[in-house]
């Protein structure tokens, strides 16, 4: 089996663009047509389509019959296919297949394709015109990535594993994504995974010829843009990338610069011009790429059926033979310029081309008036395609430099230069936007007037009212939990202070009642002393008592009539003279212990008390007053108490 494999590279053929225009119309279905000949004539094994396959992202119907005509007839036949797919088909196409191996079709040309910024998926249904070719077997659709994740979220590319021979292919592709996105996966780590081959006993990993087809902006075309992808944010395992979306054709392979030369960078264009700007201007190609083994080549081939275009600039102040006070002068130069450039298109025309070419003057008239561009046009009715749009009128701006070093001429913005509707609404809107994010309102009006979702900006204003809402009732949520935080720590704030509010008038308290306890002891020394004395005089009188009950039970008991009279008359007054000691005695000790206590906790006071403020002069006399009052009850009860006590002792 052979091992090099050829692949016909073609972007942007905008199927449809021009169809309403009786002499444009089939511009691009003509050149379409043309590429699938020089397919076949190339012997290729498979066709690589980068993407805006369609001009509308709703297409007419007459342009969605004109391409699956064109395709039926190159694709489908019993033409051999000598390459094969190693990779998982479900991962790699949206039907889950490639359309060779379904047994229902005959596959002789093979398509690939990624999709655009025109024919993207949108809507609901997340389907696009593409979708409709590819469940009709027409082409595989592959690069239809979902963006999973929180935040800016992250995508994984997987490639498809092409094997032919010797010769290892891992295609890589990503269909369009908003630029302002795209770019944010890229400045996200992991936003955008590569998937590698494994290396296995057929491959290893550095086997495989690596090639990436996107469809995303390479260079910024506003003023002021940065939502780009660039080079330096590609892998640098990668060996070619088909940049797509760009309609200028770059003839020679590119070394990217910004990779170190890692990988190389091919530009084919479009197909077919869809605005009259001066990168259009150029010459159409598509290339063929050819890979054997680990070594590539590209083969640029021109096509033949593009309508010629030739694009130039005049400046009427730089020419001597115009006077700005004569309108005829101006009228018979720009003539004279423009059949001109119809003979410079004529002699670069191909025999298989159309016969009438795209002709653009942009004319600068600083100082100069502007002519009626109507009546101008009719003289080239039947010599260009476009004869209402071959003049372009420009004034230089003067911009004034802030170091007054002269003034420096500035170009106004071409009419026909692409306008972005996210660009004028950043221009006119950006300050007044409060809810509906700048860069979403752009992308839902470019949706609405230019691939007729009506749906678009519903849809945009309710997402945005949505999140609004939700960024409000999570502030709110926020809010609330902050609020009951504090309120949690002022109670237990407040439980603190209670707390050591009452250690301290604990302390105080203590204070005082050793204070108060010292001056009555100090106030009744008498009272202790009687005290003293009644117990000294209460024991001896109990042991008076036990000596005249033993001399009562006789002298012949002796001893043994002591010890019954202890067991069998005095027991009970014995029990009762020793339980009363044994009560005094602890008293006396918790007295004493109670007194240490306190005076320890007036000497060493708890932590955050020692600035404690001394008690008032009214708080402790109200202090010692209850105190009192409460030693002279109990006193009262324990007088009574021994008078009981006394008789009883009596009797």
């Amino acid at each position: 089996m052979e091992d090099t494999l050829r692949i016909l590279v073609a972007t942007d053929n905008h199927l449809g663009v021009w169809e309403s225009d009786p002499v444009r119309g089939n511009d691009s279905f003509d050149t379409f047509d043309e590429i699938f000949q020089i397919a076949k004539q190339h012997s290729v094994d498979f066709v690589l389509l980068g993407g805006d396959l369609f001009h509308e992202n709703k297409p007419s119907r007459n342009s969605v019959v004109k391409a699956v005509d064109i395709l039926s007839k190159h694709c489908l036949g019993d033409g051999d296919i000598l390459f094969e797919i190693l990779s998982d088909q479900k991962v790699n196409f949206t039907t889950g297949r490639v359309n060779y191996e379904n047994p229902n079709f005959n596959i002789g040309l093979p398509v690939f394709t990624i999709h655009g910024n025109h024919d993207d998926p949108s809507s609901v249904d997340n389907m696009s015109a593409v979708d409709i070719l590819a469940s009709a077997n027409l082409v595989n659709y592959f690069g239809k990535t979902t963006i999973s994740g929180s935040g800016s979220g992250g995508v994984k590319i997987s490639p498809i594993l092409i094997r032919k021979g010797n010769t290892k292919l891992a295609l890589y592709g990503l269909g369009n994504i908003r630029d302002e996105r795209m770019c944010r996966l890229f400045n996200t780590p992991n936003g955008v995974e590569w998937a590698r081959p494994l290396s296995n006993p057929i491959a290893d990993v550095e086997d495989w010829v690596n090639v990436f087809v996107l469809h995303q902006n390479r260079v910024p075309h506003a003023q002021g843009a940065k939502n780009i992808v660039r080079e330096s944010h590609l892998p640098k395992f990668l060996d070619v990338v088909i940049w797509g979306h760009e309609h200028e054709c770059i003839a020679e392979v590119q070394s990217s610069a910004a990779s170190g030369g890692a990988f190389s960078v091919l530009q084919p264009g479009s197909s077919v011009a869809t605005a009259l700007s001066e990168g259009e201007s150029k010459k159409k190609h598509v290339f063929l790429l050819e890979i054997r083994q680990k070594k590539w080549r590209t083969v640029k081939i021109p096509l033949e059926t593009v309508r010629p275009f030739v694009f130039d600039s005049v400046t009427l102040s730089h020419q001597t033979s115009v006077n700005p006070g004569n309108p005829d002068s101006v009228v018979d130069f720009l003539a004279d310029k423009v059949d001109q450039m119809i003979s410079l298109a004529a002699r670069e025309a191909s025999a298989n081309g159309p016969d009438l070419p795209l002709i653009r003057c942009r004319v600068d008239y600083s100082g100069f008036s502007t002519i009626n561009t109507q009546t101008f046009a009719q003289q080239f009715v039947d010599k260009v395609a476009n004869p209402q749009d071959v003049l372009l009128w420009q004034k230089a701006a003067v911009r004034k430099r802030a170091a007054a070093n002269g003034a420096m001429l500035q170009p106004v913005t071409p009419a026909d230069a692409e306008t972005r509707i996210e660009d004028l609404i950043g221009e006119h809107l950006k300050d007044e936007l409060r809810i509906l994010p700048e860069q979403e309102l752009g992308h839902a009006l470019n949706e609405y007037v230019q691939k007729d979702e009506k749906s678009a900006l519903v849809e945009t204003v309710k997402n945005a009212l949505k999140e609004t809402q939700q960024d409000a009732e999570r502030r709110t949520k926020d809010a609330s939990k902050d609020v009951q935080e504090n309120q949690e720590s002022e109670m237990i704030l407040k439980a603190l202070l209670s707390a050591a509010g009452f250690r301290r008038e604990k302390i105080v308290a203590s204070r005082v009642v050793n204070a108060a306890k010292d001056k009555i002891n100090s106030s009744l020394p008498d009272a202790n002393t009687n005290k003293k004395s009644q117990q000294r005089t209460r024991k001896t009188q109990q042991t008076d008592d036990i000596e005249n009950l033993s001399a009562s039970t006789g002298e012949s008991s002796g001893d043994e009539g002591m010890s019954d009279a202890i067991d069998n008359g005095t027991p009970r007054a014995s029990k009762r003279v020793t339980r009363s000691s044994m009560r005094q005695k602890n008293n006396q000790n918790n007295r004493k212990k109670q007194r240490e206590s306190d005076s320890d906790m007036a000497q060493t006071p708890e932590v955050g008390t020692q600035n404690m403020p001394a008690p008032s002069v009214s708080m402790i006399s109200t202090r010692v007053q209850a105190l009192n009052g409460l030693r002279a009850s109990k006193k009262t009860s324990k007088d009574s108490g021994m008078s009981k006590w006394g008789s009883f002792k009596k009797h």
